[in-house]
């Protein structure tokens, strides 16, 4: 392993089995939890608040460039918007007809566009790719169909969108066009077991993998190569590990939720993360 599982350390406690992560320019934290709260955490850990319940199940949360927050409720079967004040609206529930199953995950590139992964049923392989464009029009990007389409991330340059099938153990990358459209799904990585969930770039375009059936985290080389970063078998600090981002005073700590038990850890790796576009200023 590269990262010990003895370095690792509870960050925050208390939560409702958090699956969502994100964090915010000034250092603030978010995350959801099963209930439905979506919780507002200090970046030092000292106060957790809860600002809004969806009256769902709370799986990815993103930022805006406004930090309003975009959760993917898997119960309500919906995509929401959240103000920093509690208010709910929902963004997305359809694309071009059909219902949404089991959103999960979202990420916005730098032109205001968000991409969010339908996961679809458990073993069935009908996941799929929306997105919804600067404008509010939720529209199709990938029909796949994946295998239990979860995480996304974009790299630096808004080249591809990466997306984990949670059922094959895999990382797949999608070209973005330059007329927008998506090109054909490709394998990144492979092997990275057991059951990927969240992904994460650094600013050296490393991309991290959490595994919740292991209790594990992967890291993926530029050039593909793959690296058990670090496992905790335990389960006391990584359990059933989710989502993870990058945040801390320098911005070089990695923030993992943690499904199975009430926790937030965080890993010291001392690597500058990739800032995302919710990290900078409207431009």
């Amino acid at each position: 392993m590269l990262f010990p599982v003895s370095e690792v350390s509870n960050f925050v406690t208390g939560l409702d089995h958090p699956e969502g992560i994100a964090v915010g320019r000034d250092g603030v934290l978010y995350a959801g939890g099963e209930a439905g709260q979506v919780y507002r955490i200090a970046p030092d850990g000292s106060r957790v608040d809860v600002i809004a319940k969806t009256g769902g199940f709370c799986l990815g949360v993103t930022l805006d460039q406004k930090e309003n927050l975009v959760v993917c409720d898997s119960l309500r079967q919906e995509v929401l918007k959240i103000t920093q004040q509690g208010d709910v609206t929902v963004i997305a529930s359809r694309i071009e007809g059909r219902e949404l199953v089991s959103p999960n995950f979202s990420v916005f590139d730098s032109r205001g566009n968000l991409y969010f992964s339908a996961s679809g049923e458990w073993k069935k392989a009908n996941g799929i790719i929306g997105r919804i464009s600067a404008r509010g029009q939720a529209e199709l990007f990938s029909p796949g169909p994946f295998h239990f389409a979860n995480g996304l991330a974009l790299d630096a340059a808004e080249r591809y969108l990466y997306v984990v099938e949670s059922n094959l153990d895999r990382v797949l990358r999608i070209e973005i066009q330059a007329n927008g459209k998506a090109g054909v799904p490709e394998v990144f990585a492979e092997g990275v077991a057991r059951v990927p969930d969240g992904l994460a770039f650094d600013a050296k375009q490393n991309l991290y993998v959490t595994t919740y059936a292991s209790n594990s985290i992967y890291r993926v080389s530029p050039s593909r190569e793959v690296n058990l970063l670090c496992r905790d078998e335990e389960n006391l600090f990584l359990c059933q590990p989710t989502n993870c981002a990058f945040g801390g005073p320098h911005f070089d700590q990695l923030y993992v939720s943690n499904l199975g038990r009430d926790h937030i850890s965080v890993l010291d790796l001392k690597i500058k993360g990739q800032p995302l576009w919710s990290h900078r200023r409207t431009l």
